[in-house]
């Protein structure tokens, strides 16, 4: 990937109604060059990547308000630290708000700053309420759609996720750079609502202008999945991997969802090869919670599938375990769990559960912190139980939350591997007051993903215990 708009200089983000408080043009350029990247999910090596282009912007404009937005925004919505644990992050936010104080920035950038600094407080839903301040008058605004497009998908807003794009969407005229990510975007949240046709119109439309868009690709692979459609699934991954395999920050991602069909198939050993050669490879490339959350789901699926998966949680352990304690999401705590236990690592079980356990008893304004008490440590137990065997406990503990597990934010086929959880869970139980459980589970998926090899295969489970006909 590589960037060939040319870059706005502080006179054309002027022209296009999104004036930058900095005389820098250089500053200005590598702010637009940083936010392509972030908005494409690719480092641009010519460009020195999103890290090397933070760089260089910080030391052409030490002040530029924006600059430091966009750098301490992509790092809180990584979601792989926090201010809590992460001085330095901490003392960037602190800064970004010293420097919005000690010059006049436009209200738009002062909204800007005021919306990352409430996101360091983990209030992800208050932030993005002021991204929406902001679109409200600038529709073209692209770091405040982002922004807020990501911290809905963190808090499972759906709905919020695809109409916040709705809004704008007809703002985003072809001439204005990267519009087609926008429709991309838009694409997604019609997918996640269930609004098939839609998304799939909007993703193909998107992939016509650019063939390389990695996140309209992804769109299409999450509509196959969804739709049960594996063969097509697996024919256009595998039709496109060359267009999309350069996008670093989301090809171990695609990669996962083409190891899904895989998965949904049956036919493991190809999914452990797509695991082996480019998903677990990227994860120790990158150390990106994206990449985690991949690597523990896949492995955690093949696992309730009854594949053997040798020393591979040995692998990711290393990796994971730094980030029991980090609390920015329970979507992530969930995933890190399934690596401790699957590798067997006790302390780090029990670190994350009891420092979960604290933030809920603390949780200010932080949002996922509130989630913790009663859905974060409910789910968390349920892992827990599940491993050591009590499959009646962790249906308890599962059940009451099905229908909030949405709030912990991921996709549709992310989450997925909660409800497998679940129907595992009812049909390992020994109770006999759940024993028509695991069947009315299975027939509720089997009517909403009809012809799915791997319900099938649940079904047939449940029909040598006698608890389907």
């Amino acid at each position: 990937m590589s960037v060939t708009t040319p870059l706005r200089d502080c006179q054309a983000w002027k022209d296009a109604g999104l004036p930058l408080s900095t005389s820098s043009n250089e500053a200005c350029k590598l702010f637009d060059a940083t936010l392509t990247q972030y908005i494409r999910w690719a480092n641009d090596k010519s460009l020195g990547g999103i890290e090397g282009c933070l760089s260089k912007l910080k030391a052409a404009d030490p002040t530029f308000a924006m600059g430091h937005v966009l750098s301490n925004g992509f790092e809180l919505l990584g979601t792989g630290t926090s201010v809590k644990l992460n001085k330095e992050l901490d003392l960037a936010v602190k800064k970004m708000v010293e420097i919005s104080k000690a010059q006049p920035l436009t209200p738009r950038e002062q909204l800007h700053v005021s919306a990352v600094e409430t996101l360091a407080k983990g209030n992800f839903s208050r932030a993005s309420d002021i991204w929406e301040q902001i679109l409200l008058d600038y529709p073209t605004d692209m770091l405040a759609l982002k922004f807020a497009n990501t911290a809905y998908f963190t808090l499972g807003y759906l709905e919020q996720m695809r109409d916040s794009v709705a809004r704008v969407f007809p703002f985003w005229t072809p001439d204005i750079p990267l519009s087609y990510c926008v429709k991309a975007m838009y694409s997604f949240g019609l997918m996640e609502t269930n609004l098939y046709s839609q998304a799939e119109k909007l993703a193909k439309e998107a992939l016509s202008v650019m063939p390389s868009d990695a996140w309209s690709v992804h769109t299409l692979a999450h509509i196959y999945e969804m739709r049960g459609e594996v063969k097509n699934g697996l024919e256009f991954m595998r039709g496109t991997e060359d267009q999309w395999k350069t996008s670093d920050m989301l090809a171990c991602h695609n990669y996962w969802h083409w190891a899904l069909y895989f998965i949904e198939k049956g036919e493991y050993e190809a999914a452990l090869t797509i695991y082996d050669d480019h998903v677990l490879p990227s994860l120790q490339n990158s150390g990106t919670m994206l990449d985690m959350v991949d690597n523990c789901s896949m492995l955690y699926r093949l696992q309730m599938e009854g594949v053997p998966v040798g020393q591979r949680w040995q692998k990711v352990l290393p990796i994971t375990r730094k980030h029991s304690r980090d609390h920015t999401l329970i979507f992530n705590d969930a995933h890190i769990l399934m690596s401790s236990l699957g590798g067997g690592d006790s302390k780090t079980t029990e670190e994350l559960l009891t420092t979960l356990k604290e933030a809920s008893e603390d949780p200010g304004e932080n949002c996922q912190h509130l989630l913790a008490r009663d859905v974060g440590l409910p789910l968390c137990q349920a892992l827990v139980e599940t491993e050591n065997g009590n499959p009646d406990r962790a249906l308890e503990l599962l059940l009451p939350i099905r229908y909030r597990i949405v709030e912990i934010g991921g996709s549709n086929a992310q989450r997925d591997v909660f409800n497998q959880l679940l129907i595992h869970a009812a049909l390992n139980c020994t109770s006999s007051a759940n024993k028509n459980l695991a069947r009315s589970l299975l027939m509720e998926r089997d009517a909403l993903k009809p012809n799915s090899p791997l319900t099938g295969r649940l079904i047939g489970k449940a029909k040598a215990i006698h608890l389907m006909l």
